[in-house]
């Protein structure tokens, strides 16, 4: 056995019991001790605290029984390989999957038949290596059993999971829809937490299709639902997704805002996947290097000097700018921009004015004041026609930096168990 494999092993608590099992007076102290350390997890895992959640987790080893309790552990363990995934801990992640996929050997051979659950916990399982399709199918079969044998808790978990798996393999509409099932399923079922989860998980999506309004919806209802249950340890990511819709809608004041609340909110030694989101999204938005940020789906342009740009009803004027800024040191003429801007064929008594005036207007907006003698800065006249400086540095709406949004085994705080 790998150095690995035994730390997976000396690091499995359970904190579930079987209502079927008659316990002996010793295994009733048993199991009462692991239910305690679980619920002191949990609390702390809740609050934020993740280093005292897995210490606690970690405690009720040895009131883990197999293959008695092996539904219990993989609950454990998903819970130890997310708060492993926010502290960026690798090798204790790899361990705990180990464990994990160890366990689902075991429940082929101990079941008597495969039920709701067995296909949820696989389907998880699978998540963690990244194999999608494969977790999909086993979640498919989770959502059919957990119908059939009328576990409305199961169904609600796999349905969290199917809309996440969705979300992985870029289905968004596929998310919504799961998303929109398990929220009738959360008005008949009272799951705080999940629907906490599971609006936070819509307002992702949404920010990835562009529907900012219904993005910005479900974060607040999120918050609002996660505070009810006095559950902080997302607060941060709610910021964060928050700050993120404004960035993308070329707020980048607000969404500064939100960021450095958001970094103000955590410890950044534990939360250090959070930590390292949030250091790279404000090191974007006061990324003094940029000359200008061009947001052509909000009509905003963010010069660094002057500040934010209406462009919403300048539309000609914007289009001269994306087609200049899209093609840096090529030069466009005026037959070229009759053509692209206005679709005319070029006719000097229409288009020579009203190219000359255009690009004028266009240059007091989003040129800052030159000394005298000095070229401009953006926009430039040769022989040829404009053209755009290549020397400026731009970046467009939805063109970002890398950023490191690694989740370990694919899986964050907000992601099912």
């Amino acid at each position: 056995m790998n150095s690995r494999q035994q730390e997976a092993d000396t690091s499995i608590a359970f904190y579930e019991f079987n209502d079927q099992f008659i316990p002996t007076d010793d295994s009733l102290s048993k199991r009462e001790i692991g239910r305690s350390f679980y619920q002191l997890g949990k609390l702390h895992y809740d609050k934020s605290d993740l280093d005292a959640a897995e210490e606690n987790f970690l405690k009720s080893l040895k009131c883990a029984e197999r293959p008695r309790d092996i539904f219990s552990i993989f609950k454990i363990l998903g819970f130890l390989i997310r708060i492993s995934s926010e502290k960026l801990d690798d090798e204790k992640a790899t361990a705990y999957i180990a464990h994990a996929e160890e366990l689902v050997d075991d429940l082929t051979k101990v079941l008597g038949s495969l039920n709701a659950e067995y296909f949820y916990n696989v389907g998880i399982v699978k998540n963690y290596s990244g194999k999608f399709q494969e977790a999909y199918d086993n979640f498919q079969f989770a959502y059919k059993k957990s119908k059939e044998e009328n576990e409305p808790d199961i169904l609600a978990k796999t349905l969290l999971a199917l809309s996440n798996n969705c979300y992985n393999r870029k289905d968004y509409k596929g998310a919504l829809d799961y998303l929109s099932q398990l929220n009738q399923l959360l008005a008949i079922i009272k799951k705080d937490y999940l629907s906490g989860a599971m609006y936070l998980f819509s307002a992702k999506v949404y920010l990835e299709v562009e529907d900012f309004e219904n993005s910005l919806k479900f974060f607040k209802l999120a918050n609002e639902t996660l505070q009810t249950k006095k559950c902080w340890n997302l607060f941060g990511y709610i910021l964060l997704g928050k700050g993120n819709v404004y960035k993308n809608m070329g707020d980048f004041d607000r969404a500064l805002e939100y960021f450095n609340l958001a970094s103000e909110s955590i410890d950044p030694n534990v939360f250090k996947r959070l930590s390292n989101l949030l250091k790279s999204e404000i090191e974007e938005v006061n990324d003094s290097s940029v000359d200008l940020y061009l947001d052509r789906n909000n009509r905003k342009i963010k010069e660094r000097s002057l500040g934010s740009i209406d462009f919403k009803h300048r539309f000609v004027l914007l289009e001269i700018l994306f087609l200049l800024a899209k093609n840096p040191g090529e030069y466009f003429d005026k037959e070229q921009l009759a053509k692209s801007i206005w679709k005319d064929e070029y006719n000097p008594l229409i288009h020579d004015k009203l190219i000359y005036t255009s690009v004028s207007r266009l240059r007091k907006l989003i040129e800052p004041k030159a000394a005298k003698g000095e070229k401009r800065k953006y926009i430039i006249r040769g022989k040829d026609g404009y053209t755009f400086n290549p020397s400026a540095k731009i970046r467009f709406h939805m063109e970002t930096k890398n950023v490191d949004d690694k989740t370990i085994a694919n899986v964050e705080l907000s992601s099912p168990v």
